[in-house]
């Protein structure tokens, strides 16, 4: 794993620790523990009534109920979704929600039916929330498609805090050799690129296409990479530093997203929420290829001919992930030895991180640090 740079709102370097216990994370064992040690307040940071910015709020630790788990927060990531929701892009389904939704930290508290974590276990919490078990996706094992999810960060406050409840449902354990804040990042960014590269064909695709290396990008080219497959990586004009970053983690290529690869693509997974991209990859894919679009969110996909599509190529979304797909990429990952990069920021310098995601200047994924 890469050392983790920890740098205030100015972007200078700060030498307070990230981790240190046997993952790497100051905490009392398990037994330690106790109510009486929660305190009734905690640090928090929100979106602002406007939107495009978080305010610093302090919020009563909340009170784990049925399913829920309170856990303290070690790590959270920083990912574009977030962005979409401070920037209004995605359509707000809670006024002053804490974002945040790629959680590592440990279980201090337990509602009366959380039975599966251990008071002081560390778990990770995703963006799926919740999913209603009832509908017609649900009974299928599709609780991504869920017609009545709740989601982290977005319909129930997350990670952007220094507590915060998780349905232990919905949550997973994480593999030790990855601390706090490399293990973040893999709650969503990992997660996503895991699925998208799966409805992709996995390690099937000889040659596969990342377009937008950033946080997702980052980790699933290692998994392909681990796979055997030949990565291509393409990153915004000029991104030579991105492009090497690419290279440096085993892609066999890297170059624009205006240039051609040198050989046409088996699969492509755009990450990037620009919707040109589209046409792009269809354009760099061979026929029979499959173009996987990765984001929540991306920008008007403009019009392209048919010849395009035609050829049997397969353009297709993701929408979250399954509890499946947690489970197999935890394992997955459990068993490589993936670097996860980040540039962690403490919890009051969120804004900062948000603004160094939109600007893209982040190699590899931004984390808070409360």
């Amino acid at each position: 794993m890469a050392d983790t740079c920890i740098v205030d709102a100015a972007g200078a370097p700060c030498l307070r620790e990230v981790n240190c216990d046997t993952d790497g994370n100051p905490t009392l064992p398990a037994a330690s523990y106790h109510r009486r040690m929660i305190p009734a307040f905690m640090r928090a940071m929100a979106v602002a009534p406007s939107g495009a910015t978080l305010l610093a709020a302090r919020k009563p630790v909340p009170q784990p109920q049925g399913h829920d788990i309170l856990v303290r927060v070690l790590a959270c990531g920083v990912c574009r979704t977030d962005l979409h929701i401070v920037d209004g892009e995605l359509p707000p389904h809670r006024a002053g929600v804490v974002p945040g939704h790629e959680v590592a930290g440990r279980v201090v508290a337990r509602g009366p039916q959380a039975k599966h974590f251990a008071i002081g276990q560390r778990v990770g919490i995703p963006w799926l929330a919740q999913a209603c078990g009832h509908c017609d996706f649900c009974g299928m094992d599709r609780e991504n498609l869920c017609d009545a999810p709740a989601f982290t960060g977005y319909d129930r406050d997350g990670g952007f805090a220094e507590y915060t409840l998780a349905d232990e449902r919905f949550c997973f354990a994480l593999p030790a050799r990855y601390d706090d804040a490399h293990a973040a990042p893999l709650l969503c960014a990992g997660l996503i690129g895991f699925r998208a590269w799966r409805l992709a064909g996995g390690a099937t695709p000889r040659r596969l296409g990342l377009y937008g290396f950033g946080a997702a990008a980052h980790i699933i080219c290692q998994v392909a990479a681990a796979r055997g497959q030949q990565v291509h990586a393409f990153t915004r004009e000029g991104d030579l530093a991105g492009q090497a970053f690419a290279r440096s983690l085993g892609a066999a290529w890297a170059g624009s997203s205006t240039e051609a690869p040198p050989q046409p693509l088996d699969a492509a997974l755009i990450f990037a929420p620009v919707g040109a991209l589209v046409p792009a990859a269809l354009a760099a894919t061979r026929k029979g290829g499959v173009v996987v679009c990765a984001g929540i969110h991306m920008s008007t996909i403009p019009a392209f001919d048919y010849d395009l599509l035609w050829g049997e190529r397969v353009l297709k979304s993701v929408a979250n992930l399954t509890r499946a797909d947690g489970d197999a990429f935890f394992r997955l990952v459990g068993e490589l030895d993936l670097r996860t990069h980040v540039q962690a920021f403490a919890l009051d310098d969120a804004n900062a991180a948000l603004a160094a995601v939109r600007a893209g200047t982040v190699n590899g994924a931004a984390v808070l640090v409360p």
